[in-house]
């Protein structure tokens, strides 16, 4: 299969190089940024371009991997003149429909991506979903070829399998920095002391839900604990009422 990668970020960069892997062709890489693209583009072996004009209208599938906010505009411009072809975008929590072509759908790997850091694609659940049925067996086709855990999804759940992400990735996250704060300001502990602690919490998950993994004074309900530790946060309200309100929510998720 001959593709256009429309983007040249952290998804972008992963994507190629698992599709190129694959058997399946990049053929030409788009960003606003020529040194993005070419940097893309020399790696993955094709051509690039940094005019949505210029890019090639014979491809089989053409993946827009942009953020959010410019997905609507550039696939307006896309798909002028290319009506025939097959446009797919990337993103978790936009609907299929944003993009104005009859040939239209959604290729969304779920994973944390950076370009530094290379991941292994297999591993990675990869969301489909296709305006019609021969262009939905082709994207589970190429789904196929790059990842070992393919699902059919629609757009409307997909928001909420994007907004459950933002809770087990950007929100625990946030608590790690929030652990890093409290370890630097109190004694200058290096965070590396938590991670065999985070990497345990984690490897649990594969075995126990995240209910019976749960431990702590929350679940107990240890009112002696919670109340010190909601005193140590006395001068920090913020973190105190973000305390407050995931031992209540941890509580009462064991009732």
């Amino acid at each position: 299969m001959n593709i256009v990668l429309v983007g040249a970020g952290n998804l972008a960069t992963n994507l190629g190089k698992a599709i190129s892997r694959s058997g399946n062709q990049i053929v030409q890489i788009y960003s606003r940024t020529e040194a993005s693209a070419k940097a893309l583009a020399d790696m993955l072996g094709c051509t690039y371009t940094t005019s949505l004009d210029e890019l090639v209208k014979s491809a089989d599938l053409y993946i827009i991997a942009l953020k959010d906010s410019v997905l609507k505009e550039v696939s307006e411009l896309l798909v002028k003149g290319r009506e025939n072809n097959l446009f797919v975008h990337t993103a978790g929590s936009i609907d299929m429909d944003i993009i104005p072509a009859s040939r239209r759908g959604v290729f969304y790997p779920m994973q944390t991506f950076s370009k530094q850091r290379e991941v292994d694609f297999e591993k990675i659940p990869c969301f489909i979903e296709a305006a019609h049925d021969d262009d939905r067996d082709l994207l589970k086709s190429l789904a196929s070829d790059i990842s070992n855990s393919v699902y059919e999804l629609t757009s409307e759940n997909r928001k909420y399998l994007h907004l459950a992400a933002v809770f087990c990735c950007n929100f625990a996250n946030h608590c790690f920095r929030l652990g890093e704060k409290l370890l630097k300001e109190h004694g200058d502990i290096p965070f590396e002391v938590m991670l065999p602690l985070v990497d345990e919490t984690a490897r649990k998950l594969h075995e126990l839900t995240p209910q019976e993994a749960q431990t702590g004074p929350a679940v107990r309900w240890d009112e002696n604990v919670i109340s010190k530790q909601m005193q140590l946060l006395s001068d920090t309200p913020d973190l105190q009422h973000i305390y407050e309100l995931l031992s209540k929510s941890i509580h009462h998720d064991k009732l």
